[in-house]
């Protein structure tokens, strides 16, 4: 998996609970996977057509930082299927935890909001544009 994004959990995103809202660890997601399938297919413009399953593994807490890490499972005509997971960072023990996970897939668009091929050259070169990706 290839490291995308760190968010810092706010007061502000916290339910009654004392827990992070899904909705916002589903946004984060979201948003990470989508930056990341954008950067790959060098395309502005990636929609999300689907979320499977999410697992709600453990709960996070205010000032919790939350690396949010991607990979590559398919890429088609037009779309990219790629797993997602959130993982809890704790400085003291120097460990990253599962605290979510999920498969999305995202299409790529043109400006008319329609599906745009991927390049095709880019299932060839998948394991250089990745290669780009982690220097970066």
């Amino acid at each position: 998996m290839y490291y995308v994004a760190t968010k810092i959990c706010r007061t502000s995103e916290i339910g009654l609970n004392g827990n992070l809202f899904g909705g916002t660890m589903l946004s984060w997601l979201d948003e990470a996977g989508a930056a990341f399938a954008g950067y790959l297919c060098r395309a502005p413009a990636m929609v999300t057509l689907k979320m499977e399953e999410v697992l709600f593994r453990r709960p996070v807490k205010i000032s919790h930082h939350v690396r949010i890490y991607a990979s590559v499972q398919r890429v088609g005509t037009t779309s990219m299927t790629i797993d997602v997971e959130a993982r809890r960072f704790d400085f003291d023990q120097d460990l990253e935890e599962l605290v979510c996970s999920t498969r999305m897939v995202y299409v790529k668009i043109d400006a008319e909001g329609n599906p745009a091929p991927i390049d095709s050259r880019l299932r060839d070169s998948l394991d250089q544009s990745l290669a780009e990706f982690a220097r970066h």
